[in-house]
């Protein structure tokens, strides 16, 4: 049984795996240090968790609850957001590891720290389980050097200032089902991960050659309170009149759907009907088409069109947006099979496919593919 852990800036997702993609069992802690909420199954009770180590004592005392013990458990998988340019791969934890993961924390302030105290809480509360680190960042590792160099000199590169990438345990779980889904892995595909957090990637014969989040996950894509693509003397004029943290702040918690429009969900924009929020969700699919012809220049074009995320494979008139502006690609969208969130949504020409994320389950088999059990 392998024990996937999910942990955020205020919240820990964790689901258990054994044979299957399917989860046995799943959980969340929301709200860490505030109101928190525990979720083990389908039960959701109040709970008091002050800290990451105290959300996962109560997760894994439900889970002990629900017939799921500990001791049952062969390892742990943790989604680790940055790898930095050292860590590229799924890789067993130790304390070499975990002193690269805390030297790219400065590189993911917001996710990095979190990531670490998941780890750490479970190796205080079982010590001997082996625990294994997948990086969002390792999948856009086989991009090109001209695609992740930033035009700086060579002391700032060497800072670790360059684009690395995000969403990439996302976009490594579509290449691999796709085969699946069309009986062969199309060579030119334009991934949208889209959801509160969205970003694209062009993977070109199953290898990202090009995405659009950047040194973190700012860049590229309007999202849920990021900005998205901003100039750089932007950003330094609004840490001019804000400060440093209060630039910060509004970069990534203030801004995108929400400074748009007043709300950071897609759905919520859609029931407001404002013109501000009618113009947030313009805006989101205008830089999602903009992006997207960026993503298919970097494959020199284009085969396929695979939606995820919470956006991607749910918002039917988002899809139907983007396609309809890459129809200059040939794009297609079947009406009836998009307002259906089928598979498979094209009327020909490249493919459109909905591919539901798997995160957890691409964490299980990795981990399970690290130690060596037969999951």
């Amino acid at each position: 049984m392998i024990f996937v852990v999910n942990a955020g800036s205020s919240s820990i997702k964790v689901a258990l795996f054994g044979a299957g993609d399917v989860p046995v069992l799943t959980g969340m802690v929301s709200e860490i240090g505030g109101a928190s909420r525990l979720t083990v199954g389908e039960v959701t009770r109040e709970a008091e968790a002050a800290t990451h180590e105290a959300a996962l004592a109560l997760l894994l005392d439900g889970f002990a609850g629900a017939g799921h013990p500990l001791s049952r458990f062969e390892a742990a998988g943790h989604r680790v957001v940055h790898g930095g340019a050292a860590l590229t791969a799924p890789v067993r934890v130790d304390g070499e590891v975990l002193a690269a993961i805390e030297a790219a924390a400065p590189l993911a302030p917001l996710h990095n720290p979190h990531n670490l105290s998941a780890i750490h809480a479970l190796m205080r509360l079982a010590p001997d389980l082996p625990q294994v680190a997948c990086f969002d960042t390792a999948f856009h590792a086989t991009s090109p050097e001209v695609a992740w160099r930033y035009a700086l000199p060579p002391a700032e590169a060497a800072r670790g200032l360059r684009r690395f990438g995000f969403h990439g345990i996302s976009y490594e779980s579509m290449t691999l089902r796709l085969p699946e889904m069309l009986g062969y892995l199309p060579p030119r595909v334009l991934a949208l991960h889209l959801g509160n957090g969205a970003s694209l990637s062009a993977i070109k014969d199953g290898r990202s050659v090009a995405t659009t989040m950047g040194y973190s996950p700012l860049d590229g894509l309007t999202m849920g309170t990021r900005t998205g693509a901003i100039d750089g003397n932007a950003v330094l004029r609004l840490a001019e009149i804000h400060g440093i943290d209060g630039a910060a702040r509004i970069l990534n918690r203030e801004s995108g759907l929400l400074g748009l429009g007043g709300h950071s969900d897609m759905r919520a924009l859609r029931a407001a009907g404002t013109p501000e929020a009618r113009f947030a969700i313009d805006h989101f699919a205008y830089w999602a088409i903009r992006h997207s012809g960026s993503m298919i220049a970097a494959m020199g074009g284009l085969d396929c069109v695979a939606f995820t995320g919470g956006i991607g494979e749910n918002d039917r008139s988002m899809r139907a947006a983007i396609c309809d502006g890459l129809g200059y690609m040939g794009v297609t969208v079947d009406p009836a099979a998009n307002e259906a969130n089928a598979a498979r949504i094209d009327r020909g020409g490249p493919a459109v496919v909905i591919v539901p994320a798997a995160e957890e389950a691409h964490i299980a088999r990795a981990t399970a593919a690290i130690i060596g059990t037969g999951t």
